[in-house]
């Protein structure tokens, strides 16, 4: 007996695909970036790209009612000239459950909370953000039970624009002096990657940056030292690093990182949460899903 298959098609510019396809291509693009998709399937890049929207839609709509203990806050660029999206996802079910708002103000924040209810905002026991003051004054405006824990990622970039500004002063220091320049000139993103991540090429070229340059060396290590804050177990073994961290910042004439240091001192609460067993959430997924949103978005 033969039986034949009811294949759903999209509808559009991708009409010559079906869903099931589409659900494939979304798959593999959570595994992959769209180049490598692309190549892989022979297709072209703004194909898989289209296709990736479909399934991303998809799978908003499937979510169903959101009901979140654990959320996720971050904002998502829509296009150049700052203008902002909010992205709120539920960290536990590992799934985006509001996407809104016309910028990163509280108002803007405010309306998921009213959206969700104040029975299921009363449920909500840890929420993970960055430190912009709007997202945690609308939170603990409505959800004052709830711990909120500051997101590393966010912590540590603005650690990385620190180490930044300390490059550009050497750069300018040493102003008439090409020699010494030229070891600085482009290693930007040598120096704000985790040595870990380095390839060949880039291991050789910061080995020799941070010979020569010895301001830059003393912060390079400095930034790569912090990443120890978040391996702690209790906040006074936390506070016992960020305390001796900050105290070998003296005399070492860095204020960029003496201003880092203030801005973690006015947000300690929130990092200390990271000591607590019950707030080891993945963080990496929220990164991942907004890549995904920014192809939503464009």
């Amino acid at each position: 007996m033969t039986r034949q298959e009811k294949l759903q098609w999209l509808s559009g510019a991708m009409s010559g695909y079906t869903r099931r396809f589409a659900f494939y291509v979304g798959r593999q693009c959570q595994k992959s970036n769209i180049q490598d998709v692309a190549k892989e399937l022979n297709l072209d890049w703004k194909t898989v790209k289209e296709l990736e929207k479909e399934y991303m839609q998809g799978k908003l709509s499937r979510a169903g009612p959101a009901n979140p203990k654990v959320i996720g806050i971050d904002e998502i660029s829509r296009r150049k000239g700052h203008t902002y999206s909010i992205v709120v996802s539920d960290l536990e079910e590992k799934h985006p459950i509001w996407f809104g708002g016309d910028d990163r103000s509280e108002e803007s924040m405010c309306l998921f909370y009213k959206e969700l209810g104040h029975d299921k905002c009363k449920q909500i026991r840890l929420g993970i953000m960055g430190m912009w003051k709007p997202f945690s004054n609308a939170f603990e405006e409505h959800a004052p039970q709830a711990a909120i824990l500051f997101d590393r990622f966010h912590v540590m970039r603005h650690l990385g624009e620190a180490l930044d500004k300390i490059r550009k002063q050497e750069y300018s220091r040493l102003s008439g002096n090409d020699k010494q320049r030229s070891f600085i000139k482009g290693q930007k993103y040598t120096l704000l990657s985790r040595n870990k991540n380095l390839g060949l090429d880039g291991k050789r070229s910061l080995k020799l940056l941070l010979k020569v340059n010895k301001r830059l060396n003393t912060a390079y290590l400095l930034k790569e030292s912090f990443s120890q804050l978040w391996n702690y177990q209790s906040e006074a073994w936390a506070r016992k690093f960020f305390d001796n961290w900050k105290a070998s910042l003296k005399w070492q004439r860095l204020n960029p990182f003496e201003e880092f240091a203030e801005l973690i001192e006015r947000h300690w609460s929130g990092i200390a949460a990271y000591a607590k067993p019950e707030n080891k959430v993945s963080l990496g997924f929220v990164e991942g899903l907004n890549n995904k949103i920014r192809v939503l978005s464009t």
